[in-house]
């Protein structure tokens, strides 16, 4: 965590306390709920509070010129300068020295040396999401979608501890109203938000941690040293562990969030259980997904212009949402894959709705659905990103999020009945291409890639194999638990509200004191998407 975790529990616990007792004053509760945030925030570096506070002051101004300038044009070249000084500074901290690296390599290879500098800037935590919510707020103020909001309601909306540092991405429509709304302790969803917050946890110290220390870190580090089974072992064990990482800390978030009286949006719906790689995106990292739909691909033209400029628009979303991740050529191919796949997809749809031959598919890959109320008018597209009807309400972690949250999940009905076997077949396939992809993203640079690659084809030999039965376990846990019916989780939670307080309290202390003795001495490794 970006807080040791003692020191974070400690922290939660007075700023909850406070806020709870705060909760009826929004005049004082917003000073404080701003400064306690970034406080959070520059608790690893407190220069990079001035950047958020750069960030926040900024973008706030953007939106206010941009509201009250009648003119259009001037309306429009306050935005584009608004979105290149958060992309300037998203790209100095991000990109700067990988680019300036990838320029010296391509120029030493010619022998003309290496004439710009690497700088090793450090990144600053969270950039990305926060630099990505300032965008959509001023871009929603430009389109009217957004009111203008009061300077403490931006500033409390970006700088709000739970989300800054590795999302979900909120938008300012979803947080901003709720500042107004009346919040009361006594109303807050309470069993949802804990069964959120231990399941989180659950899954990042128990499995995610677990994974990556037993199996990941190891053969990744080292390709070679490893042999076929544990090779392919680690692959999917870094399938479960960012899973879990992720969709963990989203669950946290989202938990702590709710017991400070707001609610976020849904940040993972089950991603491995998906049939095809379009839902797959309707069901990983929903919050970026959408935003990259909204942001990025319909304002390239997303389906409108013909089916070339169709397909170069989603491989230049999936690779600009790639190189998103970080400044690495491992995380550029990591997005291509997506893209080729997304594309093949789409081309394989339009086959089969053509009536041309070929073998028909599940109608779970189907691509078109109509637009949502998010993008309707001048948003207004056929999409192959998530969102759109045929979204059915979801419940439980199991689909890593609560009802209570009030999000919806990607239903995969299908009015036609599918070919015998095709729909695992489609998964299988589709599991395997998201597997491949996360070889890339995981992996250091490229030699470890295609290390990892090819050490899973012909490395057989004898020694003593990382693959355990505990180790078998976590994965299936991992990845095999986004299959049980969301029923079941529903139905912990009801028998939970129901048991008396005194005893809820000594189930989530006996659970808390289990996983911080798992814990160790070591500590809690970093979230992954902290870097990001």
């Amino acid at each position: 965590m970006i807080f040791p975790t003692i020191e974070f529990a400690v922290f939660f616990a007075i700023v909850l306390t406070a806020s709870w007792l705060l909760m009826p004053n929004p005049t004082a509760w917003k000073p404080f709920m701003l400064v306690v945030s970034l406080f959070f925030y520059g608790f690893v570096d407190a220069y990079w509070v001035l950047l958020l506070l750069f960030s926040i002051v900024a973008n706030q101004a953007a939106a206010t010129v941009i509201t009250r300038l009648d003119q259009q044009r001037a309306r429009k070249v306050v935005l584009i300068v608004a979105i290149v000084v958060d992309l300037g500074l998203l790209g100095w901290f991000t990109y700067f020295d990988f680019f300036a690296g990838s320029f010296n390599t391509a120029l030493s290879k010619v022998g003309l040396g290496a004439p710009m500098p690497v700088l090793n800037v450090l990144l600053p935590i969270g950039i990305s999401f926060f630099t990505f919510q300032a965008i959509s707020y001023v871009v929603d103020v430009y389109h009217g979608i957004t009111k203008l909001a009061k300077p403490i309601d931006f500033a409390v909306f970006l700088s709000f501890f739970p989300h800054v540092v590795a999302g979900p991405i909120v938008r300012a429509r979803e947080f901003i109203p709720q500042l107004s709304t009346p919040r009361s302790p006594r109303n807050l969803p309470v069993v949802p938000a804990l069964f959120l917050i231990l399941g989180g946890l659950f899954k990042k110290v128990v499995l995610a941690d677990f994974l990556a220390t037993a199996i990941v870190d190891p053969v990744f580090g080292s390709p070679s040293a490893y042999t076929s089974p544990d090779t392919l072992a680690a692959v999917y064990a870094y399938a479960a562990q960012i899973y879990c990482d992720f969709s963990g800390y989203t669950d946290i978030a989202i938990g702590i969030a709710m017991l400070l009286g707001f609610r976020f949006p849904q940040n993972f719906a089950s991603p491995y259980s998906a049939t095809s790689l379009q839902i797959f995106w309707r069901r990983w990292h929903m919050t970026l997904s959408r935003w990259l739909r909204d942001y990025l691909y319909i304002p390239l033209g997303g389906s409108r212009k013909g089916n070339v400029r169709t397909y170069v628009n989603l491989m230049i979303t999936m690779l600009l949402g790639g190189l998103w991740h970080g400044a690495s050529w491992t995380f550029v191919i990591w997005g291509g894959i997506h893209g080729v796949g997304l594309a093949i997809e789409r081309w394989w749809n339009e086959r089969r709705s053509s009536g041309r031959r070929g073998a028909p598919l599940p109608e779970t890959l189907a691509v078109d659905h109509e637009p949502t109320e998010e993008t309707a008018g001048e948003w207004a597209d056929t999409v192959i990103l998530p969102s759109g009807p045929g979204l059915a309400p979801v419940s439980g972690p199991a689909v890593d999020g609560d009802t209570s949250v009030a999000t919806r999940a990607p239903s995969d009905a299908s009015p036609r009945r599918p070919i015998p076997g095709a729909r695992i077949l489609s998964w299988f396939v589709t599991f395997q291409v998201v597997c491949l992809a996360w070889v890339f993203f995981r992996s250091q640079d490229l030699e470890t890639a295609f290390g990892v690659l090819g050490g899973l084809v012909g490395s057989w030999g004898d020694g003593a194999s990382l693959v355990t039965p505990v180790v078998l376990l976590a994965i299936v846990l991992g990845i095999g638990t986004q299959f049980l019916p969301g029923g079941i989780w529903r139905t912990l939670e009801r028998w939970f509200s129901r048991i008396p307080v005194v005893v809820q309290g000594i189930i989530v202390g006996v659970l808390l004191v289990l996983m911080l003795a798992l814990v160790g001495n070591g500590g809690v490794a970093p979230f992954i998407y902290f870097q990001f």
